[in-house]
């Protein structure tokens, strides 16, 4: 990838990436140029015109030895969109303002974008300084109105010229600054890197751009490739760092991924690169405006952009402020993330929006969209982790973690929720799980006594039927987890996938004692099975039998032979003590036994591991 074009990159700490805004020809691309020494703009169309029209990149590195990467966007209204690409997935703004020009109808819409997403980080550049030095303090003044309210209105302001070169010095001090200021990123964070660029380089294969804002990208990793045509796991093949080859490359840079095996016509601006298993990708998803125009305004057909996503979506207003937005194509979302809203062949923002909620509930009855904005009318901007569990009854804690909640520790949980294994459980729903258990179990075995208990199976799918079901899990054994808790805290016994009322045996009517006949009989001589003719005179015919074998009173062994459930162990004890290897003849004599039940018992053991068939005479015990 070393002549793959503008595709800067950066590792380690004190990197950054900031992206330009401001109103077309105000000279953004020749400041970006001053600073770097780099072209930023990257087609022959927009060097001849000498107006930007997509994405550019250039890069430098600061006295201080920090490496800033610039995305150059453009400025003109008919690029609104490119503009949004560029300036989405950036941590730091430099909104640029030409002293001969002042503030215009384009600075108004970028200064609404940054706002829109959310950017509080920044800086003022007034440029073109040496056309008009009368009119800088006037747009200096226009510039600190137009920004009051916004995240920027403290931002630093710096005039320059790019020609001449004045205010460069002072400029460069005034980034350090910006950047030394900036919370360091996430490095132990999963990544999505929102694609801007993907192009084929001859020798190398596919190459995506985008600007990495946290955790880390290393060479050989498996991501997901998640698109508008394209869902499925793909190789980094190599990562670029400054034009340069890099193991790793940490935030914040710009990097260049070169993927394996992914042609560059099945990517797209929009797609994101994704830690595997690690993104809720949704389609409906829960709002909060943040400025902009009312949502309930009437406008139900807008635009959203997202990262360097464009998507068509559909609005629900709940409220002036609060709104379900669905998608035209599902995308990796967390709970936070910033969306700007358009309508379609507009050129203005129409609103920003905050991401409440990425696993809305259903809203089906009446009046049900009036609750669910009253409902996030109180939610803070964290996220409300009570209203969470309690609306699902349980929900593991890492799929809170992955919607993007800040999950605190259990000591810090709301008092009504509780902790079972990886589980974060209402309390009241845990009640009622818990009583529907004991009921169902009662219920059953008064029904049919001769049953051993209620299998686990049943109760599992009792409680998915409840008026608040039971969650399933994707992992059995966190779903076991539940299980056996509910089952514990409802005082019944588990054991042979059987769950029973403590103390409960299977009610074997008119069997019941000639199984006790059996049992003592097996009790002093456990080699000794009783024969047919026995078993027939204790009316103990194959019903009775499989009954008391699930109540775990015998066991049944090949040939119709019945023996305790202890049977087996007692007959290690013996085998063990024989020299080694043993042959059939031979655990007959030592167990005291016939041959009629000798043969089942050692084929019981063989099924078990227990033992090992050597040949067709010979066996071993299994050490």
């Amino acid at each position: 990838m070393t002549d793959t074009p503008a595709s800067p990159g950066a590792t380690g700490p004190g990197t950054f990436v900031i992206a330009t805004a401001g109103h077309v020809d105000h000279g953004k691309s020749t400041l970006v140029g001053a600073l770097t020494g780099m072209e930023p703009d990257r087609w022959a169309e927009e060097k001849k015109r000498g107006l930007t029209i997509d994405l550019g990149f250039a890069w430098t590195t600061l006295p201080s030895g920090r490496e800033i990467a610039f995305v150059d966007v453009p400025g003109h209204e008919r690029f609104l969109a490119n503009m949004l690409a560029g300036l989405g997935p950036a941590p730091i703004a430099c909104f640029v303002i030409a002293a001969d020009k002042g503030w215009q109808a384009q600075s108004s819409d970028h200064r609404d974008a940054i706002a829109a997403l959310g950017i509080t980080r920044g800086l003022v550049v007034i440029t073109r300084a040496d056309i008009d030095p009368a009119a800088v303090e006037t747009t200096k003044d226009q510039v600190r109105t137009q920004l009051r309210g916004t995240p920027l209105q403290d931002s630093p302001i710096v005039t320059v010229s790019a020609t001449t070169g004045e205010g460069l010095s002072e400029l460069i001090d005034v980034l350090d600054e910006v950047t030394a200021a900036a919370e360091p990123p996430d490095t132990s964070s999963r990544v999505r890197l929102w694609i801007d660029r993907a192009f084929t380089i001859r020798g190398a294969g596919t190459v995506v751009t985008g600007t990495l804002t946290a955790g880390i990208l290393h060479t050989g990793d498996t991501l997901r490739l998640h698109g508008e045509t394209s869902d499925r796991n793909v190789t980094v093949r190599g990562l670029q760092s400054r034009n340069s080859p890099a193991a790793e490359v940490a935030p914040q840079a710009r990097v260049a991924v070169n993927l394996r095996d992914t042609p560059a016509e099945d990517l797209h601006r929009g797609d994101a690169l994704l830690t595997s298993n690690a993104w809720p990708i949704v389609e409906a998803l829960d709002v909060r405006r943040t400025m902009g125009e009312p949502l309930d305004a009437g406008v139900r057909e807008l635009m959203a952009h997202i990262g360097t996503a464009a998507v068509p979506v559909h609005l629900r207003a709940f409220d002036a402020d609060h709104a379900r937005i669905t998608l035209d194509r599902p995308l990796p979302l967390q709970v936070g993330d910033r969306i700007v809203l358009r309508a379609p062949g507009s050129r203005n923002v129409f609103a920003g929006l905050f991401v409440l909620d990425v696993d809305p509930p259903e809203l089906s009855r009446r009046g049900a969209g009036a609750r669910r904005g009253r409902e996030l009318a109180g939610r803070p901007v964290e996220g409300d982790i009570l209203a969470e569990v309690a609306r699902r009854g349980a929900v593991e804690r890492a799929v809170l973690v992955r919607f993007g909640l800040a999950v605190p520790g259990e000591a810090a949980l709301p008092p009504e929720v509780d902790v079972v294994g990886g589980w974060l459980v209402h309390e009241p729903a845990l009640a009622a799980w818990v009583e529907a258990a004991k009921s169902l179990v009662t219920r059953e075995l008064e029904a049919r006594p001769m049953s051993p208990g209620v299998p686990v199976k049943a109760i599992a799918e009792a409680l998915r039927r409840a008026d608040l079901p039971l969650p399933e899990s994707s992992s059995s054994a966190a779903t076991r987890t539940m299980l056996d808790d509910i089952i514990a805290r409802a005082g019944l016994e588990f054991g042979d996938g059987m769950v029973r009322s403590p103390g409960h045996r299977a009610d074997l009517g008119a069997a019941e004692s000639g199984i006790a006949e059996i049992e003592s009989s097996l009790a002093a001589d456990p080699f000794s099975a009783p024969e047919a003719d026995d078993l027939r005179e204790l009316g103990l015919g194959a019903r009775e039998l499989a009954v008391a074998e699930k109540a775990g009173r015998v066991l049944r062994l090949g040939g119709g032979v019945i023996v305790s459930p202890r049977t087996p162990a007692q007959a290690m004890r013996v085998l063990a003590g024989l020299e080694q290897p043993f042959t059939t003849s031979q655990a007959r004599q030592a167990l005291n036994t016939t041959r009629r039940t000798v043969i089942p018992l050692l084929e019981h053991l063989d099924s078990r591991g227990w033992t090992r068939r050597l040949d067709t005479t010979h066996r071993e015990v299994v050490r």
